[in-house]
């Protein structure tokens, strides 16, 4: 089973730039890093007028782009997929999983905290939280780490989930 580590927080609290600096970090150590973005209100891949977004726009249910190094997929369902399906059905050759988003998960996870912002809810799943990262700590025993100390956390991350 491949580990997933939910990062998450409040909106701007630094989420997404954890992951731009946490990716590398695990790469670098030899692990192969998949990500899954949780968009609670949508987004879009592709930009009016363009061909992808032309197949979609016709009805296509599902529209893969490829070049030679690169592959992205659009597909319309019914209802969202869970972390469990979009593993089983996309991702199989990972070391770890970053989650960012999707707060409502059974997932290990890493808050990202600021001084004027209040943390998540945390009633009732304490036991999932493992580090804490930004300039505001956390009253509930875990790591506290700056955004500048990824290879602590990423030392905490291979202990914990990754070792072989």
């Amino acid at each position: 089973m491949i580990p997933v580590i939910s990062i998450v927080g409040r909106s701007n609290t630094g989420k997404t730039t954890l992951i731009e600096k946490l990716v590398p970090e695990l790469c670098r150590r030899g692990y192969r890093v998949a990500t899954i973005k949780h968009a609670a209100s949508g987004f879009e891949i592709d930009r009016e007028g363009k061909d992808s977004w032309r197949h979609k726009k016709a009805g296509a249910y599902k529209t893969i782009l490829i070049s030679p190094t690169e592959l992205a997929m659009m597909e319309v369902f019914e209802r969202e997929y869970s972390v469990e399906e979009l593993v089983d059905l996309y991702i199989k050759d990972a070391d770890v999983i970053l989650l960012e988003g999707h707060k409502d998960n059974p997932y290990p996870r890493i808050e990202m905290l600021r001084k004027d912002v209040a943390p998540l809810p945390r009633e009732g799943i304490e036991h999932l939280w493992i580090a804490v990262i930004g300039d505001k700590g956390s009253d509930i025993g875990v790591p506290h780490f700056q955004i500048k100390e990824i290879q602590k956390l990423a030392d905490l991350l291979e202990e914990k989930y990754l070792r072989k």
